[in-house]
């Protein structure tokens, strides 16, 4: 597989119109579905292909919900660039550049405040139904706080929002692991910044993640794909 080579500027080239203005943003971490490459927590117990699949799955839904909000969303995207303008034709994208998340982070929060954007949210692309009102909350509390996040009941963050590019937030964090809201939090108190935290709320990387959206949402995309094609688990 050709994978596009990371840039340093947004490829507005979906739509010339959507970055001519100020004003908060959300960026949605997005990987191309590759069997073996994306929800590889699942495996073995799901095949790669199944998780393959149900990534392709949440990744659509998580968009698609996100776009609700009413602010512009831009894809973050890893992978080959004609796959995600195939697929979201009408967002612009940014390749993700860095050898880490803390180099990717910091790569595009750089990149949207320098095209004018402000506040900068980016978004995971695996809470297919975070409620819209946390991540409202979120942009409100930004007028006043210099970082805000959505928590993870796994000890991460589903989301997290700038209103500057304080980028050193993202060094020394222990990615993927049920550290990072904690060392995030450190992190803060030894920038001097100020850290809003919403309600927490749920990511799809555990079996038992997978039951609660399907409880907790059952009338949802995922939940249905789930239903059908995973219901041996169930």
């Amino acid at each position: 597989m050709v994978v596009d080579k990371p840039v340093d500027k947004v490829d507005n080239s979906a739509n010339r119109n959507i970055f001519t203005h100020n004003g908060a943003v959300i960026g949605v971490f997005a990987k191309q579905p590759v069997p073996g490459q994306v929800k590889t927590r699942l495996t073995p117990t799901l095949t790669a292909e199944q998780a393959c699949r149900l990534y392709d799955v949440v990744l659509r839904e998580t968009v698609a919900h996100l776009r609700t909000a009413g602010l512009p969303l831009m894809i973050c995207y890893s992978g080959q660039r004609e796959w995600f303008r195939t697929i979201f034709p009408d967002l612009p994208l940014l390749a993700q550049s860095g050898k880490d998340l803390g180099d990717r982070m910091r790569h595009a929060v750089k990149s949207l405040f320098a095209v004018g954007y402000g506040p900068v949210l980016l978004a995971g692309s695996d809470s297919p139904d975070l409620p819209i009102a946390l991540l409202k909350q979120a942009v409100e509390r930004l007028r006043d706080q210099d970082v805000a996040v959505v928590p993870c009941h796994d000890g991460g963050y589903t989301l997290v929002g700038m209103r500057r590019p304080f980028t050193e937030l993202f060094e020394g964090i222990p990615w993927s692991t049920a550290q990072v809201l904690a060392v995030t939090r450190q992190r803060s108190r030894e920038l001097g910044l100020t850290l809003h935290e919403t309600e927490a709320w749920h990511d799809l990387d555990e079996l038992a993640d997978l039951r609660q959206l399907v409880a907790r949402a059952p009338d949802s995309k995922t939940a249905r794909h789930i239903l059908t094609t995973l219901n041996e688990l169930f």
